[in-house]
């Protein structure tokens, strides 16, 4: 009788052919999640992935796990052979250990029995199973609609029986669906934007632009704060910091002041493209939200889109700020993202800004500066952070 984690890997068993590569980076990221905790040997059973490991180390692993994106459910088992008597034991020593830590009164068992060969069939081991619960543990009974708890049974090659199922946010490893720059704020969409996307797949690395010495020196350990706590999901993220000072002072003196908004985001996308082009990235990742803002209507987002060729990902297009606000909340990001600290996007903001420019007048606002020539010098200028 051994004890060990299951992992439920949800989406990724829908893979078809492609399901080993999924599942191989997905072991890859739980190896770098619980890195420095003692573990004997990781392996695959028709279907779940389980970890041997010591007991003791259980809590801290499925506290780092769980932010592992692709892991559906952990599971704290009990693992003994498949052999009707074995899972009797271990049925009877899970529901006592759940009655010290948990008690309770009602419980239903789930068989499921991937093992077809296993001459008894699911109905039967889960009766055979209440029984064995009814007789040697006290003061439960069973109730199969809504029951207090559930006990699991998986018959495979081995024979799997737990309690918990501990969510993790499903999606799919990070890596397995291409490269994103995440334009980061500093605000609270920014970071749930990166994470949402982390969550599909992506790899991230993340873009701040800033106007030092015009916007603080916190403001931008505030961004790597931010870029810290989505790593904990994502692994590291190389950060790109891009002063547009310059860009702004030249903005605010020769174009008009309802447009400084947009033109200002079209700086930032052509930049932004053109790091992620010269560093093999294949696409951008921003945290707009239709409506939210006044450059952030239908229309001000096609006349920042025409800046680039590159794919815009918005995963936040159609939420409300409620909704963005309990995404930052539950990944941690929040209490950051609302630090009082003034980012670029504020300063020479105008009282006015235009929310449904036009494409002509907007291009023939940018032929009163180098456009080209401003947006080398931004590059040029990019200082690199490893954020992890």
């Amino acid at each position: 009788m051994d004890k060990v984690l299951s992992i439920s890997i949800g989406e990724i068993a829908l893979k078809g052919k492609n399901r080993k590569y999924f599942e191989d980076k997905l072991i890859s990221r739980m190896r770098k999640a619980i890195k420095g905790l003692h573990y004997s040997k990781i392996y695959k059973e028709q279907g779940k992935i389980y970890i041997e490991a010591p007991e003791d180390n259980f809590p801290m692993m499925i506290n780092k796990l769980k932010k592992v994106f692709g892991l559906v459910y952990i599971s704290p088992c009990i693992r003994v052979e498949k052999d009707i008597n074995e899972i009797e034991k271990a049925i009877i020593e899970i529901m006592k250990e759940k009655q010290m830590k948990d008690p309770v009164k009602t419980f239903k068992i789930k068989t499921n029995r991937v093992d077809k060969n296993f001459p008894i069939k699911s109905p039967e081991v889960s009766k055979k199973m209440g029984g064995v619960v009814l007789n040697n543990i006290e003061g439960v009974k069973v109730d199969i609609h809504n029951p207090d708890t559930y006990v699991f049974i998986d018959i495979k090659q081995n024979a799997y029986i737990y309690t918990e199922r501990i969510e993790g946010y499903g999606g799919l490893p990070v890596g397995t669906n291409g490269k994103g720059l995440l334009l980061l704020s500093g605000g609270i969409d920014s970071p749930v934007a990166g994470f949402l996307m982390a969550k599909r797949g992506v790899e991230l690395s993340g873009i701040h632009y800033h106007s030092y010495p015009f916007t603080s020196e916190r403001a931008e350990e505030k961004v790597k704060k931010l870029a810290k706590i989505l790593s904990i999901y994502t692994g590291r993220i190389k950060l790109y910091s891009v002063n547009i000072l310059q860009i702004q002072k030249e903005l605010n003196a020769k174009c008009p002041e309802d447009e400084m908004t947009i033109l200002s985001r079209r700086f930032m996308m052509r930049i932004a493209e053109k790091i992620a082009l010269d560093n093999n990235i294949d696409a951008l990742i921003t945290g707009e939200s239709l409506g939210q803002v006044a450059s952030q209507t239908i229309k001000g987002l096609s006349v920042i889109n025409s800046v680039v060729d590159m794919p815009i990902l918005r995963p936040l297009i159609g939420q409300d700020k409620v909704e963005i606000i309990d995404i930052a909340k539950d990944i941690e990001t929040y209490d950051t993202s609302i630090l009082p600290y003034d980012d670029c996007c504020t300063l020479f903001l105008p009282k006015h800004p235009v929310t449904k420019p036009k494409l002509a007048d907007i291009e023939k606002s940018e032929e009163a500066i180098d456009v080209e020539r401003l947006v080398k010098e931004a590059v040029s200028n990019v200082e690199i952070y490893y954020i992890e």
